[in-house]
């Protein structure tokens, strides 16, 4: 392949990571080079799990011994030759996640701005930066700690009023007959111990719930400290962060306690000095809670050339999360109620200011969550990035995001052992043309649903909506079709979809993209639950027991415990993963392996994927799971394959198989298209009418137009994200939609 660049190219030799089969190819530098194809093709293998992991590892290996033991751990990619790669910036759709103190402003370091900002302009004065942080003692609420919320307590929880004390009147574990705190009670002297607690007189029930004057109790030959039951509970297990708890104790937490706005400050999480020390009237509280396509330009509107780079760094890093797409955002939002989308462009927003030049990017789907409204802003971006003199490497869906490629790699041509290969290589325009999967799809669409089916029954309805940013929402869902909300990101659809049907219809099935994360032995197989009875049929056929076809049990092989590969700690390096050498990666004795099923070990059926798995199983129960996994666009998927390498669509897709087949029930998928090639698009219209021909009513929460156009009812949300969305702005079929000019959603789906 010849260098046609004048700035090199990043040279891939023999890449065989994964899927990938021998793949060699010249990526053009300080260019956009979208990566295509359909999912399971190796797109990720090739972008994430050979170029990205390089960079990363031959990074790392530049610090100290003693800083890389506390950095993430990177692998040497399966290649015979990776050369010209620069530093590489992962921008990927992990969630941010973090406790309740991480917010938009602390991932963005716009709280630490505003924070110097109010220590040199606010009045009155207070000093430091640090007086303005809720994570600091000097500037917190005393109250919540800085959390802004404080323990509710349920009482229905802590006492059974029917019952005396010796009854078992209180609820609460640690109060339980015979307990310490039981006895303290009953040695005080305070009550009837056969006495029902409504019975008790008011100076009683004080006693009971709220006396705390440091009187001591004798119990047994230890003089213990009175304590009522309220007090007792806020002071022990109400003062602690839920997020700290381990798994009994939050259960008993939950039991007992729920989070209330705190009354002291109100939500805001600072003490009353922080909060009164304001700029041209407003706090630091009341700026975090504005939406930041308003506080971009108040930021604009202080003069104060004293701070003039600060307000300058600040405004624009606020103005670039308008440009993202993310202007409905406020700075205190939590960081962990973000989507993966949300936190993918949250992190891009870091960069989008930054001055270094010659490194490669990393997108995986930017273009998640987005409304196809927003995503030229998006590619924008992108070629802005690429002019400063960047490597953008991004694996996309979207035609919209392909179409900006100066180069583009489609990978195939199907998925797992039948992809891995590079189909198609070159410009956009020659995309068109190849006769690729993704070169065919991009030249056709769905047409728009002109014959819809009819609602079954009562519709689902709900009556003015108000949480979030909705305004008094009311809309009706007809049963037993499929049904589209749509709408820019963050116009509500979650909030009114995900936030309010299951409280109207509890019976609501929500099918997101999160799985346990689960063990090491965690796999398709095993999360989909067919191992039971595949072991039954090899002890069947063998006349053995079924435990000997368990990877955990006497079957295993003891060395590798029936993982097949063997982990070694290295301190601070990479942790060693070579396969098993007493069993070749086969994870089972060879006495075990001598047991077979028509021709196939157990072993085999390990590495098997699920189309191939689907094909050699004929026992009902395996056959029915695996055609389902299959049907869902799955089947490139091994059944050994761990469960912490999938997508979140694929994910989704596992969750979402298991509940093919089902009637009657009210399904909601969240952008079931995540991580989606067009023609796996198709197939999956195709599941969504083969659930509502079952019976069942399907909402779709998506921007996809295709599934939009094949939709029976759609209701558009909007106009805009935050304060400017929370409207319905159509409700009705998808040909109408198209007609509604007022609409964002319907314009898009008139164009195409």
């Amino acid at each position: 392949m010849s260098d046609t660049t004048p700035y090199g190219s990043i040279i891939i030799r023999g890449a065989r990571e994964n899927n990938l089969k021998d793949v060699s190819l010249d990526i053009p530098k300080r260019k956009i080079t979208v990566f295509t194809g359909v999912s399971g093709s190796g797109k990720s293998s090739l972008v994430f799990g050979t170029i990205a992991a390089e960079s990363q590892r031959l990074i790392n290996e530049t610090y100290p011994a003693f800083v890389q033991q506390f950095m993430p751990r990177y692998g040497q990619p399966d290649a015979d030759q990776l050369e010209n790669i620069s530093a590489a910036i992962i921008v990927d759709q992990q969630r941010l996640g973090g406790n309740s103190r991480s917010t938009v402003a602390t991932v963005t370091d716009a709280a630490q701005m505003l924070r110097v900002l109010f220590s040199r302009l606010a009045e009155p004065k207070l000093g430091a930066p640090s007086l303005y942080s809720y994570n600091d003692p000097r500037g917190m609420c005393a109250d919540c700690e800085g959390i802004g919320q404080v323990a509710a307590m349920d009482m229905a929880a802590v006492v059974d009023e029917s019952k005396s004390l010796r009854e078992g009147a209180l609820l609460p574990k640690d109060f339980s007959v015979d307990s310490w705190w039981w006895e303290i009670f009953a040695n005080s002297g305070l009550f009837d111990m056969d006495k029902p607690i409504k019975d008790y007189s008011e100076e009683e029930r004080f006693n009971l719930f709220h006396l705390n004057d440091g009187r001591k109790i004798k119990v047994g030959k230890i003089g213990l400290t009175y304590e009522g039951v309220v007090s007792r509970l806020k002071t022990g297990l109400g003062s602690k962060d839920p997020e700290s708890l381990q798994p009994h104790v939050l259960r008993e937490y939950e039991k007992i306690f729920t989070r209330a706005v705190c009354p002291a400050c109100h939500g805001t999480r600072l003490n009353q000095a922080a909060l009164t020390s304001t700029i041209k009237g407003k706090s630091i509280a009341d700026l975090s809670a504005m939406q930041v396509n308003d506080l971009a330009p108040f930021v604009r509107s202080i003069e104060a050339p004293q701070v003039g780079p600060m307000l300058g760094a600040l405004a624009l890093r606020l103005e670039n999360l308008v440009t993202i797409g993310l202007g409905y955002l406020s700075l205190d939002r939590e960081s962990s109620t973000l989507s993966g989308g949300e936190s993918q462009r949250v992190k891009m927003v870091r960069h989008l200011g930054s001055s270094l030049t010659d490194m490669t990017y990393v997108f995986d789907e930017p273009s998640v969550g987005l409304h196809p409204h927003d995503v030229g802003r998006l590619a924008g971006l992108m070629t802005q990035l690429r002019d400063k003199g960047n490597t953008v490497l991004i694996v996309e869906h979207k035609p919209d995001m392909i179409a900006i490629a100066d180069h583009v790699v489609d990978m195939g041509p199907f998925a797992g052992s039948k992809g891995g290969e590079v189909v198609y290589e070159g410009d956009f325009a020659g995309l068109l043309g190849s006769g690729t999967l993704t070169g065919n799809h991009m030249k056709k669409h769905q047409p728009i649903k002109d014959k819809v089916r009819a609602a079954k029954g009562e519709a689902l309805k709900i009556e003015k909506a108000g949480i979030n940013n909705l305004k008094d929402v009311s809309i009706a869902i007809p049963r037993g079709v499929l049904t589209a909300v749509t709408g820019v990101a963050g116009s509500g659809k979650s909030s009114l979809i995900q936030g309010c049907l299951p409280v109207a219809y509890p019976e609501t099935i929500i099918i997101d993209q999160n799985l346990a994360r689960g063990s090491r032995r965690s796999n398709t197989a095993t999360y989909t639950g067919i191992l039971d009875n595949v072991r039954k049929a090899f002890a069947k056929a063998n006349g053995v027991e079924a435990s000997l076809f368990s990877a955990n049990s006497k079957g295993a092989c003891p060395d590798c415990n029936g993982l097949g590969v063997i982990y070694t700690d290295l301190a601070h390096l990479d942790p060693m993963i070579t396969t098993c050498e007493t069993c070749e990666g086969k994870r089972f004795l060879p006495e075990v392996l001598a047991h077979e099923l028509r021709g196939k070990s157990i072993a085999d059926v390990y590495e098997m994927s699920i189309e191939d798995a689907a094909k050699f199983f004929t026992e009902p129960a395996v056959a029915k799971i695996l055609q389902g996994l299959v049907d869902v666009g799955l089947g490139y998927l091994t059944l050994g394959q761990p469960l912490s390498t999938l997508s979140g669509g694929e994910r989704q897709r596992l969750k979402l198989a298991a509940e093919l087949g089902k009637k009657g029930n009210i399904y909601v998928l969240d952008e079931p298209t995540t991580g989606l090639h067009m023609n796996d698009v198709d197939t999956l219209i195709g599941l969504f009418d083969r659930l509502v021909e079952a019976g069942s009513s399907v909402i779709v929460i998506e921007h996809n137009l295709d599934v939009i156009s094949r939709a029976d009812w759609v209701i558009d949300l909007g106009p805009g994200a935050g304060n400017e969305g929370g409207n319905v702005q159509f409700e009705g079929v998808p040909a109408d939609l198209a007609k509604a000019k007022h609409s964002l959603t319907g314009q898009h789906l008139a164009a195409r």
